[in-house]
């Protein structure tokens, strides 16, 4: 009987590895290419931890076969293996030996995950001492630890952050910073881009450069990432120093809502590039309920409520967890939950990362590596399920559970302390912290607001507690959580829509999200919605919040008005009808799927449609039709616009005058209303010829004949953007063929451009008003809308390039070759840039504003809403309206080499 290749102790734990089949070529190599080792192996502790290390890491086996010294470091797994810096390669050697070591003690089940990390960060720790003793002397500086590494708990795969703080000659310190990395990086992938200005920044650094920088420079990001600094290697007296000052900038700093807002941005990004290759569900890190995920969580926590609680300062986040749920800054039950997700999600990062040691962090699409890793995370196939079922159950358990606990986590514990349970927050201003930071200014109307959206015993009020930290979440990403909270209260006045607005957030969380974001930026939106509860069941639907073509808005509006009865009733319906058709258009804004442009054109398909109807209602006895002029007849309306109009009737005897004025009067009446609340339109007819000395509608004939003898050349300007709208189509045809000869007809001529230019520079001296900012106006200011729509207007008349809107205009000229493609990209953005933040200003404050706020909050508010900040807001008006007016400067002024002023 011939005897067995493998000692049976081998050859039993070859079979129970994670892959036997793999495991035992490197067993069968490793005794053929070293015999002596057979004896050895016959041993059961180190044939366990040999065929462990193997079955996990092809690495690990290729070291094994490479360096049979390695099998030495499994027979004694409680003996570190020394760091040692006599040489490189004697570094990297010893440190792939202790990195064995501790992965062996990993997968024996020897030690919980908190020791295999902490053993990691020690190793890396060591490394770096030992390439600093490479480093020769030199300058004294220490190497800080960030990220894992600083919080003890890097990966077998991990990057090692570090920062360098020193004192001595720069050069000098550079040099030798320059050499620690060299030979730290063949052990480990050693980072230095979380310094100041990332690689464009100095590598070493002294304290006082670094305290500098953080006082005038850092983003919310570098603050976050002081959470992990430690001093891990080099002069001690620097470390110290330097984890002394950091702790004092970063504890001493509010951490305020504009900081979260950043954070969670940066953090969102990443998701989206997850999503965008399709990793949100195999990534175990930054994927949906992954690590980042808890991460993120805890971080926040520390930065939100660490100033006023030390314990809450540890740079490791099972640590920071404990606390955490030990004082009650998160439910007990929860950071319990997070803690076993962490431990779960990590030893599975560890276990994909160790097949080759490289940082990978998606589950394998390929089925036997699923079945591996499987395994190397102690499955085992049973009767009914599989090793890999097992590990897919419980991933999507953890992610699910961590995902919606993080959904929830920054407000349960308030929701309790609120309802006078038995939660509470151990540290005073605790409470006031966590909100503010949220974005709630005021803890006292929070707590009213929260009891009266849970008051009773209702079905509704039940779900609605289960909701609110959802809801309390969703509302902190809203520009105004305040107003957004407020919103949501008065929605919910009565029991009955308390009850209707629950249901469709138990059908739809995504409506509840929407509602939220929308809440907290628009309290006209939620206007309409209180008075039309049905519009939030649209909500999660993009194609229901679409704005509708022409035709089937007109037909929509007369179905509004078949059923009423009187011009009272009338008017009440075709408003309620353009409310409901407008919320669609600001939904679809504040919610990112629709452009200014887009916006413009919607607003003025529904007022056409609203013109149109209100047109029947006066039911003319002489042909008549509208003409939309400016804002209106280009189709680019702003919510603030006026429409304006001119009234064109076929006629000439009196009785066909008296008809058109009278529909003229009546109709500008109806749509204006008495009162502004039964306003459904401002309706503007003073571009009409003669302004207001005029009549209100004048006849075909009338209009031919004052092109003909009387009209101005602002006039010609104005009616470059005429189109009919309204009422008589052969009216209006004809009508736009008088205007056709009298705005196209010949080219303007140099007299005519300079009276339009006298014009311009008129009403840049005289029309801002006072209380409005010159510096940020968006309408008037220098380089903002009304010089992209002059520029645009003189260069059309000029040269024949026919268009109503400014963009289809500017497009149009870029078509005729008469704008090259750098001045009209640059006149678009700063049209698209002026329009937009004029919108988005008039949601967010419910009134017509022209100028960026004055006051701090507001225009906090309002940066808030369009995803910036006040400071890159003004940046941005600058940079763009900067390169806006050079370029008008040079096309409607003719002026060279000017200042862009």
């Amino acid at each position: 009987m011939s005897k067995p290749l493998l000692p049976d102790a081998l050859d039993d734990a070859v079979e129970r590895s994670a892959s036997p089949a793999a495991t035992r070529l490197t067993a069968l190599g490793l005794v053929e290419a070293y015999p002596e080792l057979s004896r050895r192996l016959a041993d059961p502790d180190l044939a366990a931890a040999v065929a462990a290390v193997v079955g996990a890491s092809r690495a690990f086996a290729t070291q094994l076969l490479a360096d049979p010294r390695s099998v030495e470091v499994l027979e004694q797994l409680d003996e570190p293996v020394p760091v040692t810096a006599a040489s490189p390669t004697a570094l990297k050697t010893s440190k792939d030996r202790e990195l064995l070591r501790i992965a062996a003690r990993d997968l024996l089940g020897i030690d919980r995950l908190e020791e295999s990390v902490a053993a990691v960060s020690r190793l890396a720790a060591d490394v770096v001492a030992g390439a600093l003793e490479l480093s020769g002397p030199g300058p004294d500086l220490a190497v800080i630890g960030m990220g894992k590494l600083g919080g003890n708990e890097l990966n077998y795969a991990s990057d090692i952050d570090v920062m360098f703080v020193g004192a001595g000659d720069p050069d000098a310190l550079e040099r030798r910073a320059r050499d620690v990395l060299r030979w730290a990086r063949p052990c480990f992938r050693v980072d230095a881009n979380l310094r100041p200005q990332g690689r464009a920044g100095s590598l070493v650094r002294t304290v006082e450069s670094y305290e500098a920088y953080w006082a005038r420079w850092a983003e919310p990001w570098e603050f976050q990432a002081l959470l992990k600094a430690r001093f891990v290697a080099g002069d001690e007296a620097l470390g110290k120093a330097f984890e002394e000052t950091a702790g004092r900038h970063l504890w001493s700093r509010t951490f305020t809502a504009d900081d979260l807002r950043s954070l969670r941005h940066l953090k969102a990004r990443a998701e989206a590039e997850l999503a965008r290759k399709g990793l949100t569900d195999r990534e175990v890190k930054r994927g949906r309920g992954g690590i980042r995920d808890i991460e993120f969580a805890v971080q926040l926590l520390q930065l939100v409520h660490g100033r006023l609680d030390p314990a809450l300062r540890t740079p490791t986040t099972l640590e920071a967890l404990r606390e955490m749920g030990a004082a009650g800054y998160v439910d007990p039950t929860d950071a319990e939950a997070l803690a076993d997700a962490y431990r779960f999600l990590r030893a599975l990062e560890h276990r994909l990362q160790l097949w080759d040691l490289e940082q990978v962090y998606e589950m394998p699409l390929d089925e036997p590596a699923r079945d591996r890793i499987a395994r190397t995370m102690a499955f085992r196939d049973t009767g009914t399920t599989s090793a890999l079922e097992q590990l897919d159950i419980e991933l999507a358990r953890h992610q699910a559970t961590v995902r919606s606990i993080h959904e929830r986590v920054y407000f349960r514990p308030l929701l309790e302390v609120f309802a006078g349970t038995d939660g509470q927050l151990a540290r005073p201003g605790a409470l006031e912290a966590r909100l503010t930071a949220f974005g709630f200014r005021d803890a006292m109307r929070t707590r009213a607001a929260v009891r009266e959206l849970t008051r009773g015993l209702t079905r509704s009020s039940r779900l609605m507690q289960q909701l609110l930290p959802l809801l309390l979440g969703w509302l902190s990403e809203a520009p105004d959580p305040d107003l957004g909270l407020l919103a949501l209260r008065n929605l919910v006045g009565t029991p009955q829509r308390a009850e209707e607005v629950t249901r469709v957030f138990r059908d739809s969380p995504e409506a509840a999200r929407r509602l939220c974001h929308i809440a907290g930026t628009s309290r006209l939106a939620v206007e309409v919605l209180q008075r039309d509860l049905d519009l939030l069941a649209r909500l999660p639907y993009r194609d229901r919040l679409l704005t509708q073509p022409r035709p089937v808005l007109v037909e929509k509006a007369r179905s509004a008005l078949s059923w009423r009865e009187g011009t009272a009733e009338q008017q009440v319906g075709l408003q309620r009808w353009k409310e409901r058709h407008l919320f669609g258009v600001i939904a679809r804004d504040i919610l990112g799927d629709a452009d200014v442009v887009q916006v413009g054109a919607d607003l003025s398909a529904i007022a056409d449609a609203t013109v149109q109807v209100a047109v029947e209602v006066m039911e003319p006895k002489v042909p008549f039709a509208v003409i939309a002029v400016g804002r209106h007849g280009g189709q680019e309306l702003s919510y603030a616009s006026d429409l304006d109009v001119l009234f064109v009737y076929d006629g000439a005897s009196f009785a066909d005058q008296e008809e058109a004025e009278r529909v003229g009067m009546a109709l500008r009446r109806f749509l204006d209303g008495d009162t502004p609340a039964q306003r459904i339109w401002d309706v503007d007819i003073d571009l009409r010829p003669e302004g207001k000395q005029g009549p209100v509608a004048r006849s075909l004939e009338g209009y031919a004949r004052y092109f003909d003898q009387w009209a101005q050349v602002w006039e010609r300007q104005a009616m470059s953007r005429a189109r009919t709208v309204a009422g008589d189509e052969d009216v209006g045809r004809r009508f736009c063929e008088l205007l056709d000869d009298f705005v196209w007809g010949r080219p303007l001529s140099d007299d005519e451009a300079r009276e339009i230019r006298r014009m311009k520079a008129r009403i840049e001296r005289e029309r801002i008003p006072a209380g409005e900012d010159p510096q940020f106006h968006l309408k008037l200011g220098r380089g903002s809308l009304s010089d992209v729509e002059w520029t645009a207007q003189l260069l059309q008349l000029r040269y024949g390039v026919r268009a109503t809107g400014t963009v289809e205009a500017l497009d149009a000229l870029l078509q005729a070759d008469r704008l090259s493609p750098d001045d009209h990209r640059i006149l678009r953005d700063a049209y698209r840039f002026c329009e937009a933040t004029r919108n988005r200003l008039f949601l967010v404050q419910s009134a017509p504003g022209n100028a960026l706020p004055q006051r701090s909050e507001e225009l906090r508010w309002l940066a808030r809403s369009l995803d910036t900040t006040p400071q890159r807001l003004r940046e941005d008006y600058r940079r763009v309206t900067r390169r806006c007016r050079a370029v008008m400067e040079r096309l409607f002024y003719e002026r060279d080499a000017l200042s862009p002023g």
